[in-house]
């Protein structure tokens, strides 16, 4: 039984989902086209500004997207942390490699998908955590897939 293998911390998603098709009408903030190095300042160059809506941005196909708040840190070395929300879409098919939220044994968890040579896991993006795998009659449903991931700052 896979559930007797994660740990009581395991659960990494509030269960109540948001869909995209809730949100109200998209609206678009100014956006800079000039990168933002992440290391080394670079001098000031041009840039052109022009309009990004976070919809558009983040939910290809607003019917079969969802939000989800993360709970817990077995996903951070993705980038994903807690209290982050993630965007799912349903309509992906998960392939090897996916971040996806999978529902095993009926509680939620979001995991990378890892299927190779008739294995399968999900695999967490941190070693604190051991990978779920799933042989004979465990239960694994992949829910959806994540495409992206929105974080705010406490500022």
């Amino acid at each position: 039984m896979i559930s007797s293998l994660l740990p009581p911390d395991a659960l990494t998603l509030l269960q109540e989902a948001a869909p995209a098709a809730a949100i109200p009408a998209p609206w678009t903030i100014r956006f800079f086209r000039q990168p933002i190095p992440a290391g080394f300042p670079s001098p000031a160059a041009d840039y052109a500004e022009e309009g990004l809506d976070l919809n558009a941005y983040l939910i290809a196909r607003k019917s079969s997207t969802f939000l989800f708040t993360v709970v817990g840190d077995s996903m951070k070395h993705a980038g994903i942390l807690d209290g982050d929300k993630v965007a799912v879409d349903r309509a992906i098919e998960p392939r090897h490699g996916h971040i996806v939220i999978a529902v095993v044994n009926q509680e939620y968890t979001i995991k990378r998908l890892y299927r190779r040579a008739g294995v399968i896991e999900l695999r967490p993006e941190n070693p604190a955590f051991p990978a779920i795998r799933f042989a004979g009659l465990d239960e694994l449903h992949i829910w959806g897939v994540v495409t992206g991931v929105v974080r705010r700052f406490a500022v």
